[in-house]
């Protein structure tokens, strides 16, 4: 009988403009069935709730599971907007039932996930048996709350995955969890009860967390209006070193050499032989981006700092390891280890760091190939005398070990992490992805370069850290992010008036011929754009990213190079299509930027009037015409426009087809600051498009 209430209950939201039945307003069986948002399932006795967009389930009675409930009076049924089922008597005073404390696949925002102590009730989710079987599968998601709380997916009682525990933001083994902007997530871990939910942070948005029982994951997918579809925003596990125990327990040498010759790393690593980790010199090694081994028989102490953690591991000789317990804001509480290290990893990114129990000859022996590290590659960095080294924990203290909330972006070579000293200063780093197209060489061209480059308008490095293939840049952090932030967002670029602006211009002019002309090198940039100039707080600009900046000697004028570098739609003809550079390559990206900063407009962007023709073309096309007046960004009021023309025709002869009849950097300065009459510019090169767009026009490329 409460199936079929339910099953009424849950047609209802499409049938009638009431939420709620009660036993004197009952419906009726004559109910259009064409209304009712059912699916034909392979038993009729399922009632099911939809979400709108795409009639996505989200909710089914588990006949596997029927449930009975004692006969009263005084009852309601009533759907509430959160997707909640609820049955109440005494006129709503009492709940009876709800179907958020019955979960089928689905983790919807509103819902808990996990155990009440107190009445002994777990909620978790279960896999449908088939596509349109909504009986219970064979793959569930629960918590264990043993140790340091978890949730496990099980295949059976197999276990596949583990999200491990909850470290202050995220769980330890979701490094990629972003959600900050979308959902939040609030855990709970007490006497009472060991549980999650979460909310939306926005009514636009809609996103299910569910267990997929034909691929075997746990995911999260969100709602596209536009193209009416659930795209797949996370899932897991992903690869092979997500699945359970996949490398098996964690140590310093193989368990079994030959298995692991025949690449087969299921039965682990042990403990070195003779070797006595109890009282006797040893100590902690610490290990960066880890997963946390599984936690099941881990001791926590929310309480302790991290040095008291430290000190406490090492009186007991079984403890194995130990970490923050919440691992945000720099780190606080303790999770000691004992056991097993099972299903542990690391990470390129996130994760946390995790100190491993070692004993003396181990802790030498790693001091010992960190200090030859060090001293090699300094020696090769050749900037060592003039840049100062940081070690790796400084910068992931630094940074909250390189938190999502800490990100700021990334580039052509890895993200870039906003971060703080201990002596308060505020940093920028930049983390080379290990797979990044700039290698050891790249990374010791910048290094090298902006070491010895001092001036107002280039961003300044204040070091560097290299730990084996990890490579990292530590510059004054800018607070004013890009230039394209301001000049290519409607909202954004009303903040820039043309005063800003011009003063913009001019030190980008400046910092480009410090770089051609007073430095004591002579540098060619070859990546000048708007998302590679930087602003600091008071709006001055500063170039950066010399990953692809040539040095040039005082006598060369110009070079042939096979490996074209840069973006398209800022490089130079000549150097595009014939690999030839030199100082005038810098000059016509120059041109490009300055125009966009007229403008507002991206040099590739689209014009109504001639889809064939880019932002030169179209600038171009107007100069002739005699109507700059056209060409000038509309936010742009009360602007000087002799200066204005000026730079319009400053910019049209630096982007000239010729190298040679574009101006010098220092020409560009003198005509930006004196009102002198210029020469006309001869045509522009790439002003249709096509010619030079075989690749993404905002991004960096290689061509060797």
């Amino acid at each position: 009988m409460l199936l079929r209430v339910l099953l009424v209950a849950l047609s209802l939201q499409l049938c009638a403009s009431t939420d709620t039945i009660t036993p004197s307003s009952p419906l009726r069986a004559e109910i259009d069935p064409s209304m009712v948002p059912m699916e034909p399932f392979r038993s009729s006795k399922a009632g099911i709730l939809h979400l709108p967009p795409g009639k996505t389930v989200a909710w089914s009675t588990n006949i596997s599971v029927p449930v009975s409930l004692n006969k009263t009076n005084s009852t309601s049924c009533q759907l509430l907007d959160s997707g909640n089922l609820v049955l109440t008597a005494d006129n709503g005073k009492t709940l009876l039932w709800q179907s958020f404390d019955h979960l089928t696949d689905t983790f919807l925002p509103g819902m808990t996930l996990g155990l009440d102590k107190r009445t002994g009730l777990n909620r978790y989710l279960t896999s449908w048996r088939s596509k349109d079987d909504p009986r219970s599968g064979k793959y569930t998601f629960q918590v264990d709350p043993k140790g340091s709380p978890q949730f496990f997916l099980y295949h059976g009682s197999d276990l596949i995955w583990r999200t491990g525990p909850w470290v202050g933001q995220k769980w330890s083994g979701v490094p990629d969890m972003t959600h900050a902007y979308i959902f939040n997530y609030s855990f709970v871990s007490n006497a009472n009860e060991v549980s999650v939910t979460y909310n939306l942070l926005s009514d636009s948005i809609i996103t299910i967390f569910s267990v997929d029982g034909l691929t075997g994951t746990v995911q999260r997918q969100t709602w596209h209006e536009n193209t009416k579809h659930w795209t797949k925003f996370w899932s897991a596990p992903k690869e092979l070193c997500d699945q359970y125990g996949e490398c098996g327990p964690f140590w310093y040498k193989p368990k079994s050499p030959r298995d692991w010759y025949l690449r087969d790393g299921s039965a682990g690593c042990v403990r070195k032989e003779n070797r006595s980790m109890c009282r006797n010199g040893e100590g902690f090694l610490k290990l960066a981006s880890v997963k946390l081994p599984d936690t099941s028989k881990a001791v926590v102490n929310k309480s302790s700092t991290l040095k008291q953690c430290e000190q406490e591991c090492l009186k007991n000789c079984s403890c194995v390891g130990y970490t923050s317990a919440d691992d945000s804001g720099g780190g606080s509480g303790c999770i000691s280890l004992y056991g097993q290290l099972m299903d542990t990893r690391m990470y390129p990114s996130g994760g946390q760091d995790v100190y491993f129990r070692a004993d003396a000859v181990e802790l030498e022996r790693q001091e010992e190939a960190e200090r030859s590290l060090w001293t090699k590659d300094a020696e090769e960095s050749d900037a060592s005398s003039e840049l100062p080294f940081f070690t790796r924990s400084e910068i992931a203290a630094a940074t909250d070990n390189f938190s999502m909330a800490n990100k700021l972006g990334e580039g052509g070579f890895g993200s870039v992490y906003k971060g703080r000293m201990e002596n308060g200063q505020e940093i920028a780093v930049k983390k080379l992805a290990p797979n990044s197209g700039q290698g050891i060489q790249e990374f010791k061209n910048e290094v090298r370069l902006i070491a010895k480059l001092q001036h107002r308008n280039l961003v300044k490095m204040l070091g560097c850290c290299i730990r084996g293939d990890e490579k990292m840049l530590i510059y004054e952090f800018m607070p004013n992010k890009s230039l394209d932030y301001f000049i290519f967002n409607e909202e954004n670029k009303l903040s820039l008036d043309w005063n800003k602006r011009f003063d913009i211009i001019m030190g980008i002019a400046r910092g480009m011929l410090y770089l051609h002309q007073d430095s004591r090198l002579r540098i060619i940039h070859r990546d000048m754009k708007a998302s590679n100039v930087l602003l600091d707080k008071d709006m001055v600009p500063k170039i950066s990213d010399f990953g692809m900046a040539r040095i040039f000697g005082n006598e060369q004028v110009q070079v042939n190079t096979t490996r074209v570098v840069g973006t398209y739609g800022y490089m130079a003809p000549e150097y595009a299509l014939e690999g030839l550079m030199s100082v005038k390559s810098d000059v016509f990206s120059f041109g490009v930027l300055l125009l966009e900063i007229i403008t507002g407009r991206k040099n590739s962007g689209f014009y109504h009037d001639n889809p064939s023709i880019n932002l030169v073309g179209h600038v171009w096309e107007l100069w002739k015409e005699g109507k700059s007046s056209e060409i000038v960004d509309p936010s742009l009021k009360d602007a000087d426009i002799e200066e204005l023309l000026i730079c319009i025709q400053t910019g049209l002869l630096c982007v000239q087809e010729c190298a040679d009849d574009r101006p010098t950097m220092s020409a560009v300065v003198f005509m930006l600051n004196n009102k002198v009459e210029l020469p006309s510019p001869n045509q522009p090169a790439f002003i249709h498009k096509g010619r030079q767009q075989d690749a993404d026009p905002s991004s960096s490329s290689a061509v060797s």
